[in-house]
């Protein structure tokens, strides 16, 4: 059975990790998530990603005194327009302000990964743009109506309701959900750490 450790709390994450035949096991990771002055979107999400890990890595270690017992995995998620990050809404006026703004514009939504395993860790950023037809008021109230944009990054989830906002795509998909298959995998091989076979769907 293939097993992997994540640190964060996404459901989306876990999912997807689910769905490539891992078994998920959830670890406790806290750090401060404030953005360092001047800090630009692709070092934020990265240190993000890779501060979760270390964190999550430590607290095991201390816990169990070694180390451990299947490869780790974090990950963070940042929406960006012209490299400003727009964060999660933080209240409904605030979610609307940031769907305003990505209304008939192309973002960016970047996604760092990390994994730690037997005392090597290596990470990835992956990017993709995403652009949004033009909103209007009556589609934001009641998309935000929906209760889906108040705990995504940039207000939205493509993989729900958000989806008809968007009108092209260049990038991952799974990426914008939140962990970039590909280039997790990717990683995983490069620490030659051995990957689900694939299963007959049921």
């Amino acid at each position: 059975m293939h097993k992997i450790y994540l640190a964060s709390g996404s459901p989306r994450r876990r999912e997807i990790l689910e769905n490539l035949g891992y078994t998920v096991l959830k670890l406790p990771a806290g750090i401060d998530e404030s953005p360092l002055p001047n800090e630009t979107a692709v070092n934020y999400v990265l240190r993000m990603a890779c501060e979760k890990n270390a964190d999550a890595v430590s607290r095991w270690q201390t816990e169990y005194s070694t180390e451990p017992e299947y490869p780790l995995l974090s990950a963070d998620t940042v929406v960006a327009l012209q490299n400003h990050i727009l964060g999660k809404p933080e209240s409904s006026k605030h979610a609307y302000e940031i769907l305003s703004k990505l209304s008939g514009t192309t973002h960016q939504v970047l996604t760092a990964v990390c994994i730690y395993w037997q005392g090597r860790t290596y990470h990835v950023v992956q990017q993709s743009d995403v652009e949004f037809k033009v909103l209007n008021h009556e589609e934001i109230s009641a998309y935000i109506a929906s209760g889906e944009p108040m705990d995504k990054a940039g207000a939205y989830g493509i993989q729900g309701i958000g989806g008809i906002f968007v009108e092209n795509l260049k990038g991952s998909f799974t990426g914008v959900m939140g962990l970039p298959v590909f280039e997790t995998i990717s990683l995983l091989k490069t620490l030659n750490i051995d990957t689900p076979p694939f299963r007959r769907p049921e």
